[in-house]
C-alpha cells in the first residue's frame, strides 16, 4: 500500500528530530561523529549499475563514478558535505551515484582533507589540486562541473570563484544546502533553529573554531557568499525551507545573479538538510535526484550565462 503524497518526508523529518538532531547536540567526539556518518550511508548505497573505483585526482585519493552506458554528460567534480570535520566520498556514494546514473555523467568525488586535524585552508587547497588535476587529466574546463553538498556547497562555491579569477568558465555549479557563510551571520540560522529538522544551530559556532584554523571566518575561501562571486556558468542551488542554512543559498543566489549567471534556487517546503541524499527512500528526495539530473544533461558547454 503507499503513503499519502508527502506521508513519508514528513515520518522522516519527524524521526529526524526526534533522533538525529538530539544525537548531533549532545555528540562530543569527532571521531564518534565519522563512524555515525559512515553506518547511516550504508542506508544508501550505490545504485545498481553504477561504477566506482579509488582513484587519486591531482595527488587526492577519492572515488570515480560511472553511470550505466556512455557518461557523455560533463565531468562532475563533487564536494561531500559533514560540515568540514564529517564525511567522505565513500559516504556519499548513494547521492553521487544517483546524480550519475540521472545527469549520465562521471563524477569525481575527491577526499579533501579535514578538520580540526587539517584546519583551513587545507579542504580549499585540496579541491584546487582536484580541479587542476581533472584539467592535467585533460579535461577542458568548460566540461567540469563543480558540485557540492553542505560545507561541500560551500567549498564548491569557493573553488568556482577562484577558477573564474583565473579567467576560466566551468560548465555549471550544483549546490545543495551549501553552507556558504562561517560567520554564522544569515539570519534563518536563528529564525530557523527550532524548525530545522537536523542541524542543532546551536553547535555551529563550535564546528567553525574546529574548522577555521588560522583564517578569519569571513576569509571567502571559507565565506565565498561574503567574496566576490563569479558570473560564469549556470548554477543550481536546492535548499530546504525550514533550515538554518536558508539564508546561505539565498544570499549566494543573490550574489550569483549580480554577477550575471543564470541562477535556479529552488526551496523546498520543509525538507531538511541536502534532501537529495535520502534518494530512493523519500520521492522527494527522488524528484530532486531527477532536477539535477536534468540540469547537468541540459548543459551546454561554453554557452553564455543569462540571469533569471
Amino acid at each position: 500500500m503507499s503513503l499519502a503524497p508527502g506521508l513519508r518526508l514528513r515520518l522522516v523529518r519527524a524521526g529526524m528530530r526526534v533522533l538525529a538532531k538530539p544525537l548531533f547536540a549532545r555528540v562530543r567526539s569527532v571521531p564518534a561523529a565519522r563512524i555515525g556518518l559512515v553506518a547511516t550511508s550504508l542506508a544508501v548505497p550505490l545504485p545498481w549499475g553504477v561504477r566506482a573505483a579509488r582513484q587519486p585526482c591531482g595527488g587526492i585519493d577519492g572515488l570515480r563514478l560511472r553511470p550505466p552506458g556512455d557518461a557523455a554528460g560533463p565531468v562532475l567534480l563533487w564536494f561531500h558535505g559533514g560540515a568540514y570535520v564529517t564525511g567522505s566520498a565513500f559516504t556519499h556514494r548513494g547521492l553521487l551515484g544517483r546524480i550519475a546514473r540521472a545527469a549520465g555523467c562521471s563524477v569525481v568525488a575527491p577526499d579533501y582533507r579535514l578538520a580540526p586535524e587539517h584546519p583551513a585552508p587545507a579542504a580549499f587547497e585540496d579541491a584546487l589540486r582536484a580541479f587542476d588535476g581533472l584539467v592535467a587529466e585533460g579535461v577542458p574546463p568548460v566540461r567540469i562541473a563543480i558540485g557540492g553538498d553542505s560545507a561541500g556547497g560551500g567549498l564548491a562555491l569557493a573553488l568556482l570563484a577562484a577558477v573564474a579569477a583565473r579567467g576560466l568558465q566551468p560548465a555549471a555549479c550544483v549546490l545543495l544546502s551549501p553552507w556558504a557563510d562561517l560567520t554564522l551571520s544569515g539570519g534563518s540560522i536563528r529564525a530557523n533553529a527550532a524548525r530545522d529538522p537536523l542541524l542543532p544551530a546551536g553547535r555551529m559556532a563550535e564546528v567553525v573554531a574546529m574548522i577555521r584554523g588560522d583564517l578569519s571566518p569571513a576569509d571567502p575561501r571559507l565565506s565565498p557568499v561574503l567574496g566576490a562571486l563569479p558570473g560564469v556558468c549556470p548554477v543550481l542551488i536546492h535548499v530546504g525551507s525550514t533550515e538554518v542554512l536558508l539564508d546561505d543559498s539565498r544570499r549566494t543566489a543573490a550574489g550569483l545573479r549580480r554577477a550575471g549567471a543564470a541562477v535556479t534556487l529552488f526551496i523546498r517546503p520543509g525538507a531538511p538538510h541536502v534532501l537529495a541524499w535520502l534518494a530512493p527512500w523519500v520521492p522527494e528526495a527522488t524528484d530532486e535526484i531527477r532536477r539535477i539530473g536534468a540540469f547537468l544533461r541540459d548543459l551546454q558547454p561554453g554557452a553564455p550565462t543569462v540571469s533569471r
